[in-house]
């Protein structure tokens, strides 16, 4: 069985159909790509995964568990941690602080008044601040980042969770070529424990990191399979020579 199986999904903003019968299954362990046009509903996709959005029809089942209309916060405790286009660290906060915080989020009331666990998570940020090269940053106010250490910082927020399975939405917008190749190498280790969907519009970097992709296009699923199952597709190639 896939860690995430989708049958069907379909959502609707007034007469506008993002999203028409996705089918898309993703195994564990792997890192699976959503590409497309501008329009094409990958993000739409994501948001009805996480729960930002519900989806009018279909089924989203995720280990084993029907989601399709958990909350956010249900999806986030089954293993969900989805992070946004648009960076949402708090800026008046230290880097420290911000994944912290992030790591708490998921403990009882009790527990955080009586800090049962503050040595563990202080090993557990410590850990992640040095994974996302970020540990030389630690006590600085998370708005001083620039715009690549913020989206570093926001996934290491995100596997704060120990999600089973993390959504990206464009995480190297805007940032630098070197950026880009620093996040490839700093998202690999982590299939070992986790999953990825991610959606990006550099097709270089989403080519290089992952298994399988899923092509959309006005909102329905063009094609699917492995990079190079897709990179050989007819289909793939008019859609991205006519329309991006």
């Amino acid at each position: 069985m896939a860690l995430l199986e989708i049958r069907g999904v379909c959502k609707s903003f007034r007469t506008l159909k993002a999203l028409e019968g996705i089918d898309i299954d993703v195994q564990a362990g792997t890192f699976h790509g959503l590409i497309g046009p501008n329009g094409s509903g990958k993000s739409t996709l994501l948001k009805a995964i996480a729960g930002a959005h519900f989806a009018d029809k279909g089924s989203i089942v995720f280990d084993g568990r029907e989601i399709v209309r958990a909350t956010p916060y249900e999806r986030a405790r089954a293993g969900l941690s989805l992070k946004f286009q648009i960076t949402a660290v708090l800026t008046e906060l230290s880097v420290y602080d911000n994944v912290l915080l992030a790591m708490q989020s998921h403990e009882t009331l009790a527990s955080l008044l009586f800090s049962r666990r503050r040595r563990a998570f202080d090993a557990e940020v410590t850990s992640l601040l040095e994974r996302f090269r970020l540990i030389d940053r630690a006590d600085d106010l998370a708005g001083e980042l620039s715009h690549g250490e913020q989206q570093w910082l926001e996934i290491a927020m995100a596997l704060a969770l120990k999600p089973k399975l993390l959504l990206l939405d464009e995480p190297t917008g805007g940032m630098s070529p070197e950026e880009r190749r620093v996040t490839g190498e700093l998202l690999e280790p982590i299939k070992a424990h986790c999953a990825l969907i991610i959606v990006e519009h550099d097709l270089h970097f989403i080519r290089d990191i992952c298994d399988r992709l899923t092509v959309l296009d006005q909102g329905k699923v063009l094609d699917q399979g492995d990079v190079e199952t897709i990179q050989r597709s007819e289909k793939v190639q008019q859609v991205y020579t006519t329309r991006v």
